[in-house]
């Protein structure tokens, strides 16, 4: 007990504790916001790498569709509803 008492009462030890109580909650880059950041980042990773494949699988659908006009076709009539003139169009909802 006395030993704490004589730490305690060192300008060392008490600025080394109150430099690392600043450091861990009271700066505005501490270590908890530090910690929520990270996680963060790796979110942010994992997301940027679903879109970069997302984007090249749409990159080859679209070289895809437009190398061969059958598909074209199909893909706008599908999916635009587009039709030829002399052709009539009816769209069954399944409910």
């Amino acid at each position: 007990m006395n030993k704490l008492i004589k730490y305690s009462s060192n300008f060392y030890v008490l600025a080394t504790l109150l430099f690392l109580f600043w450091i861990t909650f009271i700066d505005s880059n501490n270590l908890v916001n530090h910690f929520r950041l990270s996680q963060k980042l790796n979110q942010l990773k994992d997301q940027k790498e679903f879109y970069l494949e997302k984007k090249e699988r749409i990159t080859a659908e679209r070289e895809e569709l437009l190398s061969n006009p059958e598909l074209l076709e199909k893909f706008a009539r599908e999916r635009y509803l587009m039709k030829k003139q002399t052709e009539d169009l009816y769209v069954v909802v399944e409910k």
